[in-house]
Order: C-alpha cells, then structure tokens, then sequence
C-alpha cells in the first residue's frame, strides 16, 4: 500500500513537471517534424546565463573564463552528423579568425569524441565543449524533451558581448538546416 501511494504521488509530480515544461516549450522542426525544446533561448539584451562545461581533456570551463571577448555559441546536437560537424567547419575556418572573439562548439558528444572529430577534421580555432555533465541545455532552453533526439541540444547560435550580454540569438527553426552564420558574424563585427 505504502509503495503505491509513493508511486502514484511520483507519478503525480514526474507529470506535473512535465506539463510545466511543455507549457513553455519552444517547437522546432526536425525534417520537417516538429520537436520540442525545454523552453526559449535566452532573450537579448539580457545577461547570458553562466554554466560549467567539460572540454576535450574533461577540465571544466566556464563561462567566466571568456570574459572580455565576444563569444560565440554555436549549439547542435552532435558532431557526428553532417551539418552538425559543417557548422564546426564554418565557425572554424570564418568566425575564429575576429578578433578578441571566441567560438564556443557546444553539444551533448563526450569530451573522447569531440577530441576524435577535432585531430580527424583539423579543427583547431574553436573550443569544443561538451553538455554531458550538465544543465547548460536547460538554462539555455535548447535541450530536447521529447522524439528520438529527446536530451540531445537543437541547433542554435547565441552571440554575447565583452560585458556578458547577449547581443544575438537564433534558434534555427529545422534542425537539419545550418544557422545564419553571417547574421551571427555581423553581431561581433556591429
């Protein structure tokens, strides 16, 4: 009896939380199917929301450690897939050469894969990060919660200035299309 009533009363909080969450989901599309995010990137003019990540060699990075730059965040769910691993390419060869700018690769691929994809792939102006061990996906509000990609990041780039502003956002609206690149470039250059 005790057990059921613990069951059910999880049972009661686990769905409340998930009828929270979806009340302020963001729909993306996947190939044209729509997916949802926990919820919103973070608005502009705003203060960008601090988090931990893990690096290739599996030290911790905050955001902290890039303060005084422009940062770039291009956000996907894994370098394992095409476009995924051409917006690493793009950043790489374009956005890292601004100055007094940082491009920040972020997903939810262990730190051991995105070392492999780095020295296979001559990736080597921008810092790959990665979102295994932590909530960066949630403050962000571009982890997925539901169809087959449910935990893994949607595609997005967020811009934030010298001061930790974000200056420009773009939570790209079909996952398997690349992001504006040039419109996240003129954010630095502006």
């Amino acid at each position: 009896m005790f057990s059921k009533i613990v069951f059910s009363t999880l049972f009661f909080f686990s769905a409340y939380g998930f009828a929270q969450n979806t009340q302020t989901a963001n729909t993306v599309l996947m190939k044209g199917q729509p997916v949802h995010t926990y919820s919103r990137l973070p608005e502009v003019n705003k203060p960008a929301p601090r988090f931990i990540l893990t690096d290739v060699n599996m030290n911790d990075q905050s955001l902290d450690a890039y303060k005084g730059r422009y940062i770039i965040l291009n956000i996907f769910p894994s370098v394992d897939t095409g476009v995924c691993s051409a917006s690493v390419h793009h950043f790489n060869e374009e956005a890292a050469n601004l100055p007094n700018t940082v491009v920040l690769c972020i997903s939810k691929d262990l730190p051991f894969a995105q070392k492999r994809f780095c020295g296979a792939e001559g990736i080597d102006r921008v810092v790959m990060l990665s979102d295994f061990r932590s909530d960066f996906g949630w403050n962000y509000g571009v982890e997925m919660i539901d169809s087959p990609m449910k935990g893994l990041l949607s595609r997005a780039v967020v811009v934030i200035d010298p001061s930790g502003k974000i200056i420009y956002e773009e939570q790209v609206p079909d996952i398997s299309q690349e992001p504006n690149y040039e419109a996240a470039i003129r954010a630095v250059k502006q």
